[in-house]
């Protein structure tokens, strides 16, 4: 959850006055799950290998449950399976009361630092390698085995793009959708591809319901400033071309993904073209110039060591190879001390803990004092980026679902017509 988090997207459900009867105390979780599964399957088989059960146990546990409950929930016949109306009636129900189960062990699970550790050992081969000093091939390497190591979504499809001359990867649920996020992933503008983020890419496509473009820009020491800017305006431009609004669509990045993203919205303005109808922003790196003040003020969330660590030594030796002897005053790349007046709406997100928070508060303040919308997230989490663990880290799979709330309302925020030029 969110620090400081107001809205709710659901009425609270008032409580019975009249109390139902108790549910027979032999119901077990396993009864509910073989259910659920037998009914999202239609077939026992499928079923029973989804649960790594043979398929006579699953029949005994559906036919227990029916016993316990006095009804029967299945018909079955030789060629199909169907829901009785008693079937129909509590299986939304089981998937809610097991949703519930498991939102609330994830939970506890995090509270407890057991989620928090698991992304640290996640993140740990990239971080010995970011704090020994590590050659830019051997840490593209780690990074790349890292994002290997993450789950991947189902349903979404992804293909590749052209995207103006850049090659991209197109992430969604549904093949006919129209890309309405363009992600800049990040990897401190040294590393990361677009084949590497997909775990995270397809986790926001079925967040958001759009498709998103995913370029691969070029990278750094080889492609320095201003390459990847390029990249992502000629990426931008190429959605402006197939016919998408500007103002009906999210550009996002996460950490230098996020500092790209104000970079190509720095570079719109000073064209004067059209702005995107908003910014996602997950856990920025948006100082270059490596006088930021010592992350003092960060919150550490109780009893969630080990944390993955970011040693400024480091970020300042990747900057200097991205910027290549470039002014790091320049505002493309320095939006904590540029002008921000006529960008869109922002949605920054951080967690309390990451060394990187300070970024994204001071970018917020900046944003706000310049007239734009700018809402800053935080969530109890040390681990940076710690979306890409949205398959165990409640925190995560929250602020994926935020992202594509903000995602899908500035999508409907402004006529088609507009153009945001500043």
């Amino acid at each position: 959850m969110a620090v400081g988090e107001q809205e709710q997207d659901e009425e609270p459900q008032p409580e019975r006055v009249l109390p139902l009867p108790a549910a027979p105390d032999a119901i077990e979780l396993r009864h509910l799950r073989a259910f659920v599964a037998v009914a999202d399957e239609l077939n026992f088989g499928r079923a029973a290998a989804r649960l790594y059960l043979s398929q006579p146990a699953l029949s005994r546990q559906i036919r227990m449950l029916e016993r316990l409950i006095g009804s029967d929930l299945l018909r079955r016949s030789t060629h199909r399976v169907e829901l009785t109306l008693a079937g129909d009636a509590l299986l939304d129900r089981a998937r809610r009361l097991l949703s519930d189960l498991d939102d609330a062990v994830s939970t506890t699970r995090s509270v407890g630092g057991e989620l928090a550790e698991r992304a640290a050992r996640a993140w740990q081969p990239v971080n010995d390698l970011f704090l020994a000093g590590a050659e830019v091939q051997q840490f593209r390497a780690a990074v790349e085995d890292f994002h290997a190591a993450l789950t991947l979504p189902e349903g979404v499809g992804v293909r590749p793009v052209n995207a103006g001359g850049v090659p991209a990867l197109e992430m969604a649920e549904a093949a006919n959708h129209r890309p309405a996020l363009l992600h800049l992933h990040g990897g401190s503008y040294v590393a990361g591809s677009a084949f590497g983020f997909r775990p995270l890419g397809e986790a926001l496509a079925l967040a958001t319901g759009a498709a998103i473009l995913v370029p691969d820009y070029r990278l750094a020491p080889e492609h320095p400033f201003p390459a990847a800017v390029d990249d992502a305006l000629r990426a931008y431009t190429w959605m402006l071309d197939t016919g998408t609004p500007p103002a009906r669509i999210t550009v996002g990045g996460d950490s230098a993904g996020a500092g790209l993203v104000l970079s190509l919205l720095m570079t719109l303005k000073e064209r004067r073209l059209p702005q995107p109808g908003g910014a996602l922003l997950l856990c920025p790196w948006v100082d270059l110039t490596g006088d930021a003040p010592p992350p003092e003020e960060l919150e550490k969330p109780e009893e969630q060591e080990p944390q993955p660590a970011i040693d400024p030594r480091q970020l300042h030796r990747f900057a200097a190879a991205y910027l290549a002897g470039h002014d790091p005053g320049d505002p493309r790349v320095s939006p904590l001390t540029a002008d921000l007046s006529g960008l869109p709406p922002m949605l920054i997100q951080a967690g309390t803990g990451d060394p990187l928070a300070g970024d994204a508060r001071r970018l917020t303040e900046r944003a706000r004092s310049y007239g734009v919308d700018a809402r800053l997230e935080l969530y109890p989490v040390s681990a940076h980026v710690f979306h890409y663990f949205w398959s165990f880290l409640p925190e995560a799979a929250d602020a994926l679902e935020r992202a594509g709330a903000f995602t899908r309302r500035a999508a409907c925020r402004s006529d088609p017509g507009d153009q945001h030029v500043s």
